[in-house]
């Protein structure tokens, strides 16, 4: 496990004052069904079996009256209740078809008319104005770290207050809530959190990212690269495994992987932190920010490893130290 790849990840290391996040909030759709119920209604294409393998057991579609508008502003307003005034918007989803508004009816063929945004939309629906946002969608299920990415600068430079990151996606229109070749189950979710200098929740410590042009990776160079990428991030910090306690956070089901990153880290099985994910279903970009939310508990210095995968293949790590709870337990 110790020999490098040649081509090497792209690393973020955050210096003193520091990057923080908090006020993770999410929404999933309200509409939960099991596997047997998915595959009745023609939304799986894989067996049931093969996927209770695995590990699932329930999804969270949207409901007739919902949208991934709707969806995503229940976690904006509750953002927005602790930030009333942030410095930006950074916005990110797994699908494509997600960061595109559907055009409203008018005359006309002009270019502009496929240039409505998600982010303007929900601007505007909550009538605010004025605010710069950023967006994203190529880097898949990993945007959580993406998200980080495009707040650190913002949040180094510029001194002002936090910015506010969103994630937010529904099933594309004719395809199914799995991955046929992956068979991977996921649920629609919108989620954020807030990105700034403010000492709370997680200080962000460093991030690794790799990206390839490959569609298919075999399962075992993602679990050497995951556990290099790791290694790499903790001595680039002089973090020592025997010095520390850990929480690994690996939000998608892939029950051979994991446990040999785990083992090959030399820590305990029970650092891996058990997010309900098999009830709630892979929920994309959301799921290291519901992993994160649930396994706060204020207990300063406890180190967090989340690990990210995403179609592409865009593999994600990052280093997260545990803030102690503020007085609005945050």
């Amino acid at each position: 496990m110790s020999e490098p790849y040649a081509t090497q990840p792209l690393t973020m290391l955050f210096e003193a004052p520091g990057v923080y996040v908090w006020g993770f909030t999410h929404q999933l759709g309200r509409m939960g069904r099991n596997l047997a119920e998915l595959k009745a209604a023609g939304l799986l294409c894989n067996d049931v079996s093969d996927l209770a393998k695995l590990g699932y057991a329930n999804n969270f579609g949207i409901a007739e009256d919902e949208s991934l508008f709707t969806l995503a502003t229940g976690p904006f307003r509750c953002l927005l209740e602790l930030c009333p005034q942030p410095q930006a918007l950074v916005f990110h989803h797994s699908y494509a078809s997600s960061a595109s508004a559907s055009p409203v009816e008018y005359q006309g063929t002009g270019f502009m008319r496929h240039a409505r945004y998600f982010p303007a939309e929900l601007l505007r629906g909550l009538d605010l104005d004025h605010v710069p946002y950023l967006g994203s969608f190529s880097t898949g299920c990993t945007g959580f770290f993406s998200l980080i990415m495009m707040a650190a600068g913002p949040c180094a430079y510029s001194g002002s207050g936090p910015l506010i990151c969103l994630t937010a996606d529904t099933k594309p229109a004719d395809s199914t809530y799995d991955a046929e070749r992956e068979k991977i189950l996921t649920s629609d979710c919108a989620s954020g959190f807030l990105v700034g200098r403010e000492r709370r929740g997680y200080r962000a410590l460093g991030l690794s990212f790799y990206s390839s042009k490959r569609e298919l990776v075999p399962l075992v160079e993602i679990v050497k690269r995951t556990v290099q990428m790791v290694r790499h991030l903790m001595e680039a910090l002089a973090i020592r495994r025997d010095q520390c306690e850990f929480v690994l956070h690996y939000p998608n089901i892939f029950p051979a992987a994991w446990p040999m990153v785990t083992d090959y880290l030399q820590l305990p099985r029970d650092t891996q932190n058990p997010d309900g994910l098999s009830e709630r279903a892979h929920c994309l970009s959301s799921d290291p920010v519901i992993s994160l939310a649930g396994a706060h508990r204020g207990q300063a210095g406890r180190l967090h490893v989340v690990v990210g995968f995403g179609s592409g293949l865009h593999l994600g790590v990052g280093l997260f130290r545990e803030e102690p709870r503020d007085e609005s337990g945050a």
